[in-house]
């Protein structure tokens, strides 16, 4: 469990599932996610499933919860790359930097042959980027049509950033 300021972030549970399909499920939210909206429960039952039997050699991810709420995600489903995303309510009000920040502290600290954290990012999602730029990630190239999400192809930026 990582406790910040306002946040405690902790493994996810099966009791998870209805308010991660709240983010899921949200348009805004999965805007720039690798999915489409999940559509029903049993897709997210799905995504929970699998992060919650995600290897711990392999991944430290954790629900973010706030005054008790589970609003999101963030973490590493498979390192080095982290990943999040939160639901609109709790958008601008600097959640993810304190979530992101917390999980980034937590792999450096406990995962000594970590070197370097990347990112994989929507072009379009400039908030997603600005945020990685406020936490010292640095842009290292772009690619074109890497993932198609709902029928649309999507590009990336790549961002990296070292243990120092």
């Amino acid at each position: 469990m990582l406790i910040t300021d306002r946040l405690v972030l902790r493994r996810a549970v099966i009791g998870d599932l209805k308010d991660m399909h709240g983010v899921l499920s949200d348009a805004r939210a999965t805007r720039y996610w690798s999915t489409p909206p999940h559509d029903t429960i049993e897709q997210t039952q799905v995504w929970l499933d699998g992060m919650i039997a995600s290897p711990p050699e392999v991944s430290e991810d954790f629900v973010v919860t706030l005054d008790g709420r589970v609003v999101g995600k963030a973490g590493f489903y498979r390192l080095p790359e982290i990943g999040y995303i939160l639901h609109p309510d709790v958008w601008g009000h600097g959640i993810g930097y304190e979530a992101c920040r917390a999980v980034i502290d937590h792999v450096f600290a406990i995962r000594a042959t970590i070197d370097h954290l990347i990112a994989d990012v929507d072009p379009e999602n400039l908030q997603s980027i600005n945020l990685l730029t406020r936490l010292g990630f640095r842009r290292t190239g772009r690619r074109a049509r890497t993932i198609q999400v709902g029928g649309v192809w999507c590009d990336s930026v790549y961002f990296r950033l070292d243990r120092a």
